[in-house]
């Protein structure tokens, strides 16, 4: 029934049943989401929760802007 539900063979399910690196990510993340995980998956990929990532994007944002300007043409 969970085949099914997750739209793939039985001997694809039994693969991520075993863990099988092979399968598509897809895969697990539907199975998440069938047994009532979708949440937490939803939480892992948010980039907003991601503190390492966003101290590094802080840390390349210049720290000062430099306006070119045009000379006014007479």
């Amino acid at each position: 029934m969970m085949a099914e539900r997750l739209g793939v063979s039985r001997s694809t399910y039994a693969r991520v049943e075993k863990g099988d690196p092979t399968v598509a990510l897809g895969v697990y993340a539907m199975a998440l989401f069938v047994l009532g995980f979708g949440a937490v998956l939803g939480d892992l990929v948010d980039p907003g929760r991601d503190e390492h990532g966003l101290m590094l994007d802080a840390q390349r944002v210049p720290k000062r802007v430099h306006v070119k300007r045009n000379p006014v043409a007479t």
